[in-house]
C-alpha cells in the first residue's frame, strides 16, 4: 500500500469519493482477491485500476492480465484506465464507471 497518491488517481479520487459520482461508494486500496486495488465499489463490485506507462510491456501486460483474471473470479468487474486518460479525459472516464456501475441514464 502507498501513501501518496500519483496524480492521476488525485484526480480520479476528487471525483469519485465521499459518493461525488452518482451516488457511489468507492474506497481507496481495498484488498481483494489477495491484491491490493486501486479503487473499489463493494456495493457494485467494481474495481477501477489505473496504469501508468510501465504497464505497456508485454511482461507487464500479461502480469496485470493474470491479476485481472483472478481479481473478476469472485464476481467484481474490474476497469483498467491509463493514467492519461484520467489526466487529459476525466469525464470519460468517470461516464464509463458509472456504464459499468448500471447507473448509466439514471
Amino acid at each position: 500500500m502507498r501513501k501518496a497518491m500519483t496524480d492521476a488517481e488525485l484526480k480520479l479520487w476528487n471525483e469519485i469519493r465521499a459518493h461525488r459520482l452518482m451516488g457511489l461508494a468507492f474506497r481507496r486500496q481495498m484488498p481483494i482477491a489477495g491484491y491490493i486495488v486501486d479503487f473499489a465499489c463493494p456495493n457494485r463490485k467494481l474495481i477501477v485500476e489505473l496504469d501508468g506507462s510501465q504497464h505497456a510491456s508485454h511482461e507487464v501486460s500479461a502480469s496485470d492480465a493474470a491479476r485481472t483474471a483472478k481479481l473478476t473470479a469472485p464476481g467484481w468487474t474490474a476497469l483498467r484506465f491509463w493514467n492519461d486518460d484520467v489526466i487529459r479525459d476525466i469525464d470519460n472516464v468517470c461516464q464509463h464507471i458509472v456504464i459499468a456501475a448500471g447507473l448509466a441514464g439514471a
